[in-house]
């Protein structure tokens, strides 16, 4: 009987900031495709993920190395949307069979509309 190591895509991240699309740092940018068009981007302490018209583009950076994770909506297999008081969690599980774990943090009434928004988007992009 084989046996498979479970490693998760990432660790789960705990975004609390959203980021202002136009103002993103050049080593984002040089990760976007020419046509694609940029929903929203959210920002920890040191970690950003890039949420496209087409994929989500995770960066990780951990203690002594950088990881890049770039997740075309097509690789979701399902999904889920947690909603709490001030958090939202949005929960992935690729075709691959690895999960991918979002919080947002310190949400108010408008960011957790704007995250239900974001959600449907990468679900209708995830059907085409």
């Amino acid at each position: 009987m084989a046996y498979i190591k479970f490693k998760e895509v990432t660790r789960y991240f705990n975004f609390n900031e959203e980021m202002n699309p136009n103002h993103l740092p050049k080593y984002v940018i040089d990760y976007l495709g020419e046509d694609e068009e940029i929903y929203a981007a959210f920002k920890t302490k040191r970690d950003k993920a890039i949420f496209t018209s087409d994929r989500m583009i995770l960066f990780d950076n951990l203690l002594f190395q950088k990881a890049v994770h770039i997740i075309p909506y097509k690789s979701i297999a399902t999904s889920g949307i947690i909603y709490g008081k001030t958090k939202v969690t949005i929960l992935l599980s690729l075709y691959n069979s690895y999960p991918v774990r979002l919080n947002f943090v310190r949400l108010d009434a408008r960011g957790k509309t704007r995250l239900r928004l974001l959600y449907i988007h990468i679900m209708n992009e995830n059907k085409k």
